[in-house]
């Protein structure tokens, strides 16, 4: 099914793989923006939901900041916040009601303020009060937004100084590697010589959890929300080594013949003693679980594996959608239960 081009281009009626594969192209987006503190900036502190947070998540891992950074997918911000603070509003609609709550206790703090936001209420309050505005271009879904959201903030945290100019020139030719590796899961590739066509044949029916060390967390939590939104497939995703405090003896009671499937994304980067983890406890695990699907990272740099890993994640829900019978687009459900908040 995955290499007839008519079932995929009537399924994938509003063409989601063909956005994934041009994702790099979002790295490279240039919003013109400056920016600068108006005084010395002791933490930071970013406010946003689902696909909207994840690139902070992302960051967390590359390239990383020398100041406590933290993420609020709440409608409250820490009590630290104040003059010292940069809070960074995010929300791609620019209406997310927790991340509009978020700037408003920001400013009452007399917090700095950058957005980062399609339009909306968000951006009307950017404008309005003069904040800087990283205006991401629209008429995509939020997930599938994420790394025009991942240069907004690299680009906001170079201009207010607290990235050197080298960072962004490193996410610039990352994203043009990354454009000759994505090709390689295009709908026009045959499933023998397509990754993600493979895996997803692999999953396609279960419920699937998804593992990986701690640097490599916001791509499984990205392999989380693609499943679920765009597949309508539940997962869930948990890192090493949490994993073997708790949920480790989970997998212990009941027989090997689980409606699961696991991925283990495995990187040659995580911290030596979590890589040792994988291997014990895939050990101590056989017959306990399902085999997992490992899946290991391609690149030469951290940057280059995490940009690789959530566009094969990317693919391999999309064709998951496919496989389903659905499209993977739309999140009705979503904007129901928003509308129904509204009231």
């Amino acid at each position: 099914m995955l290499d007839d081009l008519k079932v995929i281009h009537e399924r994938d009626a509003q063409d989601a793989l063909g956005v994934a594969g041009k994702q790099w192209q979002q790295l490279m987006y240039d919003y013109k923006v400056a920016a600068s503190p108006e005084v010395e900036i002791e933490n930071i502190v970013l406010g946003g939901m689902g696909g909207s947070a994840l690139a902070a998540s992302l960051f967390t891992s590359w390239p990383k900041v020398n100041l406590p950074f933290e993420i609020v997918r709440d409608y409250t911000v820490p009590t630290y916040v104040g003059s010292k603070t940069l809070f960074i509003a995010s929300s791609y609609s620019g209406n997310t009601e927790e991340t509009l709550a978020a700037l408003e206790q920001a400013e009452e703090r007399g917090a700095q303020v950058a957005v980062i936001a399609a339009g909306g209420k968000l951006a009307a309050r950017a404008e309005e009060k003069g904040y800087p505005l990283y205006k991401i271009p629209t008429g995509f879904q939020p997930r599938m937004a994420v790394f025009y959201n991942f240069a907004a903030l690299v680009q906001l945290m170079t201009s207010f100084g607290l990235l050197e100019q080298s960072v962004l020139n490193e996410l610039h030719a990352s994203a043009e590697w990354l454009g000759t590796q994505s090709v390689k899961f295009a709908a026009d590739v045959p499933t023998k010589d397509n990754p993600a066509k493979r895996l997803a044949q692999e999953l396609v029916g279960n419920s699937i959890v998804i593992y990986s060390g701690t640097v490599f967390y916001p791509v499984a939590y990205k392999w989380k929300i693609n499943f679920n939104e765009n597949a309508k497939n539940v997962a869930w995703c948990n890192t090493l080594p949490e994993f073997n405090h708790n949920e480790f003896l989970g997998w212990t009671s009941h027989p090997q013949s689980k409606p699961y499937k696991v991925i283990d994304i495995r990187s040659n980067l995580e911290n030596t003693r979590t890589q040792k983890r994988f291997d014990v406890s895939e050990r101590l695990l056989s017959g306990k679980r399902p085999q997992p699907e490992v899946v290991k990272p391609v690149g030469e740099t951290l940057l280059q594996q995490l940009l690789w890993s959530i566009q094969l994640g990317d693919s391999v829900s999309l064709y998951v959608a496919i496989l389903n019978g659905l499209n993977p687009t739309p999140v009705d459900l979503i904007e129901k239960l928003k509308s129904e908040m509204a009231a």
